[in-house]
């Protein structure tokens, strides 16, 4: 019978040695997996993070391989490629940093020393290799040796858990079409029994092992229901030669069906079932991608919290553990491979690996609804006939390998919906960042009813929204200020749009959380991207998470925003309060500010006088909310972003009454003569700085010098102040560039309003 064999404990590392050793080494660094070594340098900024080829080694002895007759060695993930060596020879590579595979050890002695090559230097053929997080390496889950007879299920089908469920619903029966890959010399026999939850036995069926193919036929289904009853069944294949069982695999599976419609959006088991979720990264302080299951279990138990019914796991394939988690918490979960920012022609034959994989590895759970292609894949232009004929090729490879479900592509905000590209899989979504990298917040609900009129035939989601938050404070947010109050509006405002257009099939908060991105330079914390609802230890839930808690989730409670913005100069101070509850009250030391009911939004204002030191209380039915304000003379320069890379105070910045400044927005500029010729001018400093800065990690500098120019980018541009564009570079411009940009605009005049 199998065994599975964990072998996390007690591996060698190193980051110099140069070929993979034939004996166990007595120099190199102690430790466990899962490991990485850009747990730090991956996170402190500078796009400066080690890329390159690191060495593990670990002694196994004959016996602690396993009792069984083949031995099989199964990596969860090593990023971003790995050669595979035991006792000096190499026997196995493979390239994605993401998905598992599983390698035959063969001439096994009494001992043995395993190796492994861990490699995530730059190149031109493994996704990724340009996008905003960090692209952590290592061997960074789980290894195990997995011990069985001479017959037993295939461990080397494409890392697939040897047996494949496609069920059919028809009304209150189902179809549980089943296949098992199996290695066997002998004439064997394969026995498919489902159980249900508590595990009795339902059905079974047996067949040939030539052809282990079967269709089972349930009575009576309990369907898989989303968070309201995610209902699991479990189906075991037992693998018999002669009587005696040699190898069994199980597998949990659901029994649902789905639609994504234009006009009513999602629709689960026959009713409408609008998914409204997040995003999510997989890495923590410290440790990177090294994460255990506690780390896994904490992330969804916070995302259950905050009311989400769906999950986008961006940018690759994430742990077989968070995916057995959105199958009994009933997330709806979107899937991908990493073919992102950049199409490179010698990564083809990788995106079609990554995806036979992730198909392959994940085809059981019935939280998966779709498989996503890539993501803003057409920084460069959506017309490159290669980029084109591999997302055709993709498309047709998701529909071979699983039929029973739906392709979809992540796109550019800046694509054009009538491109070849955009429809090419069977839905959509786009990234928007209205409101933070372009544009205003309220033209969310704008695009996308000029899009749903356009192509009334074509469903369309959202899938990246969001904007930056630190621990900023300031009672007049503004776009771009990095605020905790900002992003609170920020998310208000799209909330009320998304609630009035339930067709939008699902719609993806970037990000659940803050996630590491070493390229970064923005917000007063380099190396991070701050647009989660939770920080990245997860320890602070931001006002945002509350914002959508209200909105989502039905476990009663009350928030009072701003917390941490005590200390205030205002006389009379807005505090927003947010509740699922019918009717909150607000106390400002003991005295009610008065009883609010809720409309049709969960989002309360109140004004309070600021005097002396305030204590606040929110009651909303059995629960209460607390916090302090403080009057104050002068503003608390703890809550003001501090940028060291270019500190520009607003009493720097020349404002001269009728003339421009940087804080006058692109559009105002360039309609003025004078304006149009400054902005050659600076446009071609942002070139030369992005020319100068330009590396070939995949830093920012590298995606900003790759994106096509277009008129709906510079449409969307023209929103902005010239303030947050240098804000937005992160460092690209010093303060004193800055400043001569300013002195440029004050020489020219403002246009008159009528």
């Amino acid at each position: 019978m199998r065994e599975i064999i964990n072998i996390n404990k007690d591996w060698l590392f190193s980051k110099t040695a140069k070929s993979a050793p034939e004996t166990l080494p007595v120099d190199w660094e102690h430790i466990d997996l899962p490991h990485t070594w850009n747990g730090i340098d991956g996170q402190d900024g500078g796009n400066d993070y080690y890329r390159g080829k690191c060495r593990y080694a670990k002694k196994l002895t004959r016996v602690e391989l396993g009792n069984g007759e083949v031995k099989f060695i199964r990596f969860e993930a090593v990023n971003s490629s790995a050669e595979i060596y035991f006792n000096g020879r190499k026997i196995f590579t493979h390239d994605g940093g993401y998905s598992a595979f599983c390698v035959k050890l063969d001439d096994i002695k009494d001992e043995n020393i395993l190796a492994v090559s861990a490699d995530n230097s730059p190149n031109d053929f493994v996704y990724p290799q340009m996008a905003d997080f960090t692209f952590y390496g290592g061997i960074y889950r789980d290894v195990n040796i997995i011990s069985v007879s001479k017959e037993h299920f295939d461990l080397e089908y494409y890392g697939a858990p040897g047996i494949k469920i496609i069920p059919k619903i028809n009304g209150n029966s189902a179809e549980v079409n089943a296949e098992a890959y199996v290695k066997s010399d002998k004439d064997a026999l394969v026995k498919f029994v489902i159980t249900d939850t508590d595990g009795n036995e339902i059905s079974s069926e047996e067949t040939n092992a030539k052809n282990a193919k079967t269709s089972i036929k349930l009575d009576n289904i309990h369907l898989w229901n989303g968070v309201k009853d995610p209902y699991l069944y479990t189906m075991s294949a037992y693998l018999t030669v002669g009587g005696e069982v040699k190898d069994v695999v199980s597998s949990r599976f659901g029994l649902r069906t789905y639609e994504i419609d234009p006009q009513r959006g999602f629709i689960l088991n026959g009713k409408e079932y609008p998914l409204r979720g997040v995003s999510r990264h997989q890495d923590r302080p410290g440790i990177g991608n090294a994460l255990t299951e506690k780390e896994h279990r904490e992330d969804m138990d916070l995302i259950c919290e905050v009311g989400a019914n769906t999950i986008r796991l961006a940018h690759y394939q994430h742990s077989q553990t968070f995916y057995d988690l959105c199958d009994e918490r009933g997330m709806v979960v979107w899937a991908e491979i990493p073919y992102i920012s950049r199409h490179m022609p010698k990564g083809e034959a990788n995106t079609v690996s990554q995806m036979t994989e992730l198909i392959c590895q994940n085809i059981n759970h019935p939280s998966i609804v779709v498989w996503g292609l890539s993501n803003e894949i057409t920084m460069n232009g959506a017309n490159d006939p290669s980029l084109l004929s591999n997302h055709k090729k993709l498309n047709d490879l998701a529909h071979r390998l699983d039929p029973s479900r739906k392709t979809v592509t992540a796109v550019l905000s800046m694509c054009d919906p009538d491109s070849e590209y955009a429809k090419i899989s069977d839905v959509v979504s786009y990234n928007h960042y209205f409101g933070w990298y372009g544009g205003k917040t309220d033209m969310y609900g704008a695009w996308f009813d000029k899009f749903h009129k356009k192509y009334p035939d074509k469903a369309v989601g959202l899938s990246e929204y969001g904007c930056e938050a630190l621990n900023w404070h300031t009672s007049a947010p503004e776009q771009g200020d990095y605020t905790e109050e900002y992003q609170a509006l920020y998310h208000e405002d799209v909330i009320k749009q998304l609630d009035e257009r339930k067709w939008i099939w699902a719609t993806h908060v970037w990000n659940m959380f803050d996630f590491a991105a070493d390229a970064r330079s923005e917000g007063g914390e380099n190396g991070m991207n701050h647009k989660g609802l939770v920080t990245f230890d997860r320890k602070y839930k931001k006002d945002a998470f509350y914002a959508y808690k209200a909105w989502l989730s039905d476990e009663p409670f009350v928030h009072i925003c701003a917390k941490r913005y005590v200390n205030r100069t205002e006389d009379v101070t807005k505090v927003t309060v947010y509740t699922n509850q019918p009717e909150v009250e607000l106390f400002a030391d003991g005295e009610s500010l008065g009883v609010q009911k809720k409309g049709r939004y969960p989002f309360f204002y109140y004004n309070v006088k600021n005097e002396g030191e305030t204590k606040l209380t929110a009651k909303a039915g059995d629960c209460t909310d607390e916090s302090v304000i403080r009057k104050v003379e002068k503003p608390d320069e703890s809550y003001i972003l501090k940028d060291e890379t270019a500190v520009i105070n607003w009493f720097e910045i020349e404002t001269p009454p009728g003339y421009m400044s940087i804080n006058d927005t692109i559009g105002d500029i360039l309609s003025t003569f004078k304006g149009k010729i400054l902005a050659v001018k600076i446009a071609l400093m942002v070139k030369n700085t992005i020319k100068n800065k330009k590396g070939s990690t995949g830093g920012m500098a590298d995606m900003a010098a790759g994106m096509k120019i277009n008129k709906s980018l510079i449409d969307m541009g023209k929103s902005f102040t010239v303030k947050r564009v240098c804000m937005m570079a992160g460092g690209l411009f010093t303060k004193e560039q800055i400043l001569e940009i300013n002195a440029g605009l004050n020489k020219i005049k403002k246009k008159k309003k009528k």
